[in-house]
């Protein structure tokens, strides 16, 4: 029977559902930077004041205590590293470029911080911040991070030096793992319901958590890994940084289902005596999201909805676009939602205090967001091309001045294409690209123009000589797209990658271009997937069986299913939940209740033994024999139903296609 994981499907992060590959032991064969390279490093180094110090001293104000060490999860694996992610001191190297260097010094600074009075944060435990707020019985938790074991280890740090205080209150911003995954950590199930603590979510909030991306898992799973360079080492010719933070944790995730939903425009609420006003901006940065006055305390928490960096409105891994006009209108009102805040606090990254400086912030963003929404609009208009807007598109001086509008994370080059695609789509309306010959088949006839791969590939070693790497990769990627075996385009794809990822001021450019080279040089690595199941348990538990029929419907292979009539019904115990499930026409359908025509099979069992099954982790006959499962009518009828669905492809390949 074939295997069909939801893990993959579910499109949990890459760093979530897939153990770390492990490379055979192999010489490390990196470049340094090259004399072009060095002289682009140089050029932005004189145009960047990158020691002025007031982000600095940002950075480090309020500061408590550092952490150090590991923090490990219950078999000792090591799930966060302090120690081996804090090398980026003094100048920068030739091999980073001087902004993105600069960047990381400001996030490798881990550590527990007093933002004002009654408000802390914990940050440098995983990609977001903790943040604590002053109760009348305990700590309100806003956001517990990525994984179960940094949010606990978090929390207790805190307690090690603040004292000991229960969990009175927790809230999540918005949808997206890195700010629920570690709720397990900090609060459980348990003791939420026993002590009646109240979980704040935005309206749509478990929907979102637990469906988005859940169509496209192993697609975007595997672009996750190159995006946040999971796999290279963490140096200055690898990983420096992740943009919004030092990087993300590995280990166990879960969710708290909320009790309290935020499903006004503006809504007030106390929690634990702590006054919070409630602004609801879904379609920002996060399709369910929000952000927060304390008007006692003079302070906003603004979520997601601006950071220390140009944000993504188009996510490299691979996600529906974002809104830009709708992003700067929300922040907009969070100038006058802020108004009156003598601090404004983010959930990655560092605070901003004093009003002056609030209102430079908070505008800046704003702008940067209408700039690029603006201006891809009007050129468009125009009759440009995405490609040509994100040559013609740069920030105006008095928004690239500002370090919040640098491009860390996001850039402008793909969040202005991010624009045209969210109007226009995909075609460029030349009809040559309206039904263009496939890759692979373009590339040969391109090599042949060439005189052949020996004359391609030595025309894009003058270019790379040259200095001009991106004319070299476009050569390369024709050679190897028509072989996939030529070295000596793979050797010189990956130099050429390597020098770009170096002069990248994007963390995820220069984790896309490194791990580009590393993969052409050593190819993928294996992956052990049995490991990350355990991590995902809990989050998969609370996802909505229909999602993981979605799933399931994605994956049949159509022309495997060729003039198939099956019928089969679930009936989970648990539950309570009856679903129909029947193939006609080349599709899987599913719906609540029963298929259209009688079952040939009926499976009886638990959610759990369903996830179990889904996932290769039990047979269903030894389901049946544990009594986890009883099956009615024809058993053949299951098998055929799993026989005719894919099994996840997690490390297809990317640099010779």
């Amino acid at each position: 029977m074939r295997t069909f994981s939801l893990c993959a499907a579910l499109a949990l992060p890459l760093w979530l559902c897939l153990a770390p590959a492990t490379f055979a032991q192999v010489a490390d064969v990196r470049q340094d930077a090259t004399a072009a390279t060095r002289a682009r490093q140089a050029a932005s180094l004189g145009a960047l004041d990158v020691n002025a110090p007031a982000s600095f001293e940002d950075a480090r104000r309020g500061l408590i205590a550092s952490p150090s060490g590991q923090v490990r999860n219950a078999q000792g694996q090591v799930v966060w590293d302090f120690d081996a992610l804090q090398f980026a001191q003094g100048e920068a190297p030739a091999t980073v470029h001087p902004s993105l260097w600069r960047h990381a010094r400001l996030n490798q600074t881990p550590g527990l911080y007093q933002v004002r009075e009654g408000i802390w944060q914990l940050r440098g435990f995983d990609l977001a911040n903790l943040t604590l707020i002053q109760g009348r019985t305990g700590w309100i938790v806003v956001d517990p991070l990525t994984t179960q074991e940094t949010a606990a280890a978090a929390l207790a740090f805190a307690r090690q030096h603040l004292g000991a205080q229960p969990v009175s209150g927790l809230v999540f911003t918005h949808s997206h793992v890195d700010h629920f995954g570690g709720a397990l950590g900090v609060l459980t199930a348990q003791d939420a319901q026993a002590r009646g603590v109240p979980i704040v979510a935005p309206v749509g909030f478990m929907e979102e958590a637990t469906s988005e991306n859940v169509l496209l898992g192993p697609a975007m799973s595997r672009r996750a890994g190159f995006m946040y360079g999971s796999q290279l080492p963490r140096d200055a010719r690898g990983v420096v940084d992740n943009g919004l933070g030092m990087a993300v944790a590995a280990g166990r995730i879960g969710i708290l289902p909320p009790t309290v939903l935020i499903d006004q425009p503006t809504q007030a609420l106390h929690i634990d005596g702590v006054r919070f006003v409630f602004h609801n901006v879904p379609g920002s940065e996060a399709p369910a999201e929000m952000v927060f006055e304390l008007p006692d305390l003079r302070a906003f928490g603004a979520a997601e909805l601006v950071s220390q960096t140009l944000h993504n409105l188009y996510t490299l891994r691979g996600a529906k676009v974002r809104d830009a006009l709708a992003w700067s209108r929300y922040i907009d009102g969070a100038i006058a939602h802020a108004s009156r805040a003598d601090v404004v606090f983010l959930q990655h990254g560092w605070p901003v205090w004093g009003r002056e400086r609030i209102d430079t912030f908070l505008t800046t963003q704003r702008d940067t967001y209408r700039y690029l929404h603006d201006q891809t609009v009007r050129l468009l208009n125009a009759g440009l091309t995405p490609g040509e807007i994100a040559e013609a598109v740069q920030l105006p001086s008095t928004l690239a001045a500002q370090w919040a509008s640098r491009g860390y994370y996001g850039t402008v080059k793909h969040n202005v294409r991010a624009v045209a695609q969210f109007y226009l789509g995909w075609f460029d309306a030349h009809p040559a690209t309206l039904d263009p010959l496939p890759p692979v088949e373009a590339a040969r006839r391109y090599v042949a123009l060439a005189g052949g791969a020996a004359a391609a590939v030595a025309a894009a070693r003058q270019a790379f000589d040259a200095g001009d790497y991106r004319w070299a990769a476009e050569l390369l990627r024709h050679v190897l797209l028509a072989d996939s075996n030529n070295a000596a385009a793979k050797d010189l794809m990956a130099r050429s990658f390597e020098q770009m990822g170096y002069a990248a001021e994007s963390a995820p450019w220069r984790n896309f271009y490194l791990t580009g080279a590393q993969e052409l040089r050593h190819g993928t690595a294996p992956r052990n997937a049995s490991g990350p199941r355990a991590a995902v348990a809990d989050m998969l538990m609370q996802t909505p069986i229909p999602q993981f029929l979605d799933a399931m419907a994605a994956s049949l292979n159509g022309p495997r299913a060729d003039g198939v009539r099956l019928a089969v019904a679930l009936r989970f115990t648990d539950t309570e939940e009856n679903h129909g499930l029947w193939i006609g026409n080349e599709v899987l359908h599913h719906r609540p209740g029963t298929p259209p025509w009688p079952a040939a099979a009926t499976l009886v069992l638990t959610k759990p033994a369903f996830l179990r099954l889904m996932n290769g982790q039990a047979t269903p006959q030894e389901l049946a024999a544990s009594g986890a499962l009883r099956m009615e009518g024809d058993a053949q009828a299951l098998r055929q139903l799993m026989g005719m669905l894919d099994k996840p492809v997690r490390d297809f390949p990317i640099m010779t296609r």
